[in-house]
């Protein structure tokens, strides 16, 4: 049930609506399109949604869908039901079109893989096979509409005998006019022409008693007059015989294809409306890839947990004019079934509740939405939305009236699986009454327990959904220094509405601001102003927390693996010390045995023993230098350096630590008894009594310079131009294997836990080659197939360690 019935209109689907028939090829699909409407069954909602992402991820993937020839002859082949009718021409060469066209969309699904694509293979399942027919179609008909010769033997032997007496005919036409122009009857560049269905040559008006035949037309000057050779009459007298035969035949074969046809119609009538279908889905699929849709998890529940869902119409139309939209969170569940929306004007408030009810429609239309694909969503039984003026003249209603009407039937009709929402809940009248009526009706919507999102100015509204159990405040975030909307969604706490701020802004008369805020009350404006700035503060506290985290933890692992590589090379050096030693005392030993060879054969000669004895003590000597090497190399000792105490106070430019702490940062600026102190990336506020003084910094040291300074700029680096997803299509085997090498070394030292290669699917070769690799990486600890709805076997997902 959806309320009220211009629902669509209000909520902006009847564009979404457009946008599917633009991407459709055919009348087919936009009837398809026509009749989507809304539905609470979460079976059918589940088969749109997976059918459509199906068909998405087959467009990304694969592509080459067929998309020519997409022809509706459904009024056509209704009329030739009736016995005794025959397809018409002009009608039988779109037939045949869109004959081979149903043939291609039906052979392409079925090469599918049907683990891939489950449901687009089962499209095809007990369709009509209509190759019969269309191997008739093509002994009739050529590809350029005309009917074959050979489409029947008759029609040939009459398209011969046609093409024999039309030779005759211009035989004799050009003795005729070669006649007339050597005669001066006519110019000399004339040629003969068809007027009346007749071949005629133009003759001078002056000369035309002098030509036999009979005049079947006249120039406009009246000057040419067209006569058909009385020689030529009769022949063309037969050439139309021949001719109406000629039709007579093709009707003849026209009408036993439409009995051949006629049997079977119910079966090729439903291929038509296959093809519409398909082409209905292709258009969700192509706008899913334009939106950037997906399938959300869904529950038979209601409720909704989605992540980074944008508006549709305003993504496409930001994207057009290179902007972004930001991202919408939005959780409504048990405990916080309706969200209170509010903040200043013009800061997204009925943007978000639009996208609300415009991507619940679109889900429970069957439609992927824009948002991540591990969010979730619930089917609601009803949709229920006020939004915008409804007065009307004709019944005399206001629009505080239609407001309070629209509220009456929300009441009366809401139950535990309905969603509302309603914009400027209590608007349009007295401020003070019209929220007392907002408020009483929350009470009875709340104990009614449907969902739903409002959203609101009224300060009792935000008291009373802090108060109310199921209900929970949400606000617009404002920048109060800027004075512009951030348009990020903060669940948790009422926004301020800063009117005041953006009139001062756009240039209120101050005058006037100051006589209001007297009137006002300093307490709730500063109240109001203190409530986003603490907001804000929280958000940037938060921001800096995550980055310090992420800071500390990231430092943390690279240090450890740099040690771990340290390791690694201090213990190959002493493997190679301990290789050159053996190697040398191996040359060493033989060296010895050489020269007692030597001195045996110079004691034999009688050789000075002088000189024998300084040669034996220069190889000891030698011998002994090798021994000598040590067997471990020793890390030099560096005394630890004391930090400097001085009794001077610590000023901007020293490098100081925060006490029981070894690492050093140095002092950027001091206030109010805090110092901003730089630790290389990231920065702290710290009190200046928690603090050591360790030096003057070194006016000349750069940025960075410190025992890890290089190396983080480098990792930082690489982190930056790392991206979780690695599209290797078309590459050779070899080229890939030495890329995804690099890729996985970047991933393995960076830390990051899972990764994407995009392989392709095509004959598998490529992806078995890249799971060999990866089998042989210890750091890896699984891969699999992506999701089927994501890419499958194209896809394949790495865990890294």
């Amino acid at each position: 049930m959806i309320y009220p019935a211009a629902f669509e209109n209000k909520i902006g689907f009847d564009q979404i609506r457009e946008l599917l028939k633009d991407r459709c090829l055919s009348e087919l699909g936009e009837e398809y399109v026509h009749r989507i409407s809304f539905s609470s069954d979460f079976e059918s909602i589940s088969y749109a949604l997976s059918i459509a992402v199906e068909f998405k991820s087959l467009l990304e993937l694969k592509g080459n869908f067929p998309a020519q020839d997409y022809l509706n002859l459904t009024p056509e082949l209704n009329r030739v039901k009736l016995e005794g009718t025959i397809i018409e021409l002009e009608k039988i060469f779109d037939f045949k079109v869109s004959l081979r066209a149903l043939i291609e969309i039906t052979q392409y699904l079925e090469k599918l893989d049907r683990e891939d694509y489950p449901l687009l293979t089962e499209l095809t399942k007990n369709l009509y096979d209509p190759q019969k027919i269309f191997k008739r179609l093509e002994q009739i008909m050529d590809d350029k509409g005309g009917i074959r010769d050979k489409a029947s033997p008759k029609l040939a032997e009459i398209r011969k005998k046609l093409r024999g007496k039309k030779g005759e005919i211009s035989g004799r036409m050009q003795k005729s006019l070669k006649t007339a122009k050597s005669s001066g009857w006519t110019n000399k560049d004339a040629e003969p022409t068809i007027r009346s269905g007749r071949l005629v040559i133009p003759v001078s008006v002056t000369h035309k008693r002098k030509v036999q035949g009979f005049i079947h037309d006249e120039s406009a000057s009246g000057q040419t007059v067209y006569i058909e050779p009385a020689e030529v009459f009769d022949a063309n007298n037969e050439i139309r015989e021949i001719e109406n035969a000629e039709r007579r035949e093709i009707n003849k074969i026209l009408s036993h294809f439409t009995d051949m046809l006629r049997p079977h119609l119910p079966e090729i009538l439903e291929l038509y409306d296959f093809m519409g279908r398909v082409d209905f889905i292709r258009a969700k699929a192509k706008l899913g890839i334009d939106l950037d849709g997906a399938k959300p998890e869904l529950h038979e529940t209601p409720g909704m947990e989605w992540l980074e869902a944008r508006h549709p119409l305003l993504f496409l139309s930001f994207q057009s004019q290179g902007k972004k939209v930001v991202p919408l969170n939005i959780m409504l569940n048990r405990d916080q079934r309706i969200m209170v929306i509010s903040g200043p004007n013009a800061g997204g408030k009925s943007v978000c509740l639009k996208t609300v009810g415009l991507i619940q429609y679109m889900i429970q239309c069957g439609i992927p939405a824009p948002m991540k694909a591990d969010s979730k969503t619930g089917i609601f039984d009803k949709i229920f939305l006020d939004i915008g003026d409804e007065q009307s003249l004709e019944n005399d209603l206001s629009t505080y009236s239609s407001h309070l009407l629209n509220i009456k039937y929300f009441v009366v009709n809401l139950n535990q699986d309905s969603l509302f929402l309603i914009d400027e809940f209590g608007a349009g009248t007295e401020p003070q009454l019209g929220g007392a009526i907002a408020e009483s009706v929350l009470e009875k919507i709340n104990a009614i327990e449907a969902y739903g999102v409002i959203t609101t100015h009224y300060a009792n509204l935000k008291i009373a959904a802090d108060e109310m159990q199921g209900v929970s405040n949400a606000a617009m975030l404002f920048d109060s220094e800027k004075l512009e909307p951030l348009y990020i969604l903060k669940s948790g706490k009422p926004g301020s509405s800063f009117a005041f701020e953006i009139a001062r802004h756009i240039g209120f008369p101050p005058e006037i601001l100051d006589l209001a805020i007297e009137k006002t009350g300093t307490s709730q404006i500063d109240f109001e102003k203190q409530l986003q700035q603490l907001e804000k503060d929280k958000l940037d506290i938060d921001k800096k927390k995550t980055e310090l985290r992420v800071a500390d933890d990231f430092l943390a692992e690279m240090i450890a693996k740099y040690e771990k590589l340290n390791e690694e090379l201090e213990r190959s050096k002493v493997e190679i010390l301990k290789d050159a030693k053996s190697e040398a005392q191996k040359i060493i030993s033989g060296s010895n045995k050489l020269i007692e060879n030597t001195i045996r054969e110079i004691r034999e000669i009688q050789a000075q023993k002088d000189k024998t004895r300084d040669l034996r003590k220069k190889v000891e000597q030698e011998k002994l230098k090798i021994e000598k090497l040590p067997e471990k190399p020793k890390k030099k000792k560096t005394e630890k350096k004391k930090p400097l105490k001085e009794d001077s106070p610590i000023q901007k430019g020293d490098h100081v630590k925060i006490e029981g702490q070894e690492k050093s940062g140095e002092v950027e600026n001091i206030k109010d008894g805090q110092a901003l102190v730089s630790f290389d990336t990231f920065k702290l506020n710290i009190s200046l009594d928690k603090l050591q003084k360790t030096g003057r910094s070194g006016r000349n040291k750069k940025k960075g310079s410190g025992k890890y300074g290089s190396i983080l700029n480098d990792m930082r680096q690489k982190m930056e131009d790392f991206k979780s997803t690695i599209d290797i299509r078309g590459e050779r085997a070899e080229e890939a294997i030495a890329k995804i090498r690099n890729y996985i070394d970047d991933a393995i030292l960076l830390n990051i836990k899972e990764v994407q290669i995009i392989h392709g699917k095509g004959s598998g070769i490529l992806r078995d080659a890249i799971r060999q690799y990866l089998s042989t990486v210890d750091e890896i600890q699984h891969y699999q197939d992506a999701h089927p709805d994501r890419g499958g076997h194209g896809i394949t997902i790495v865990t890294l360690s």
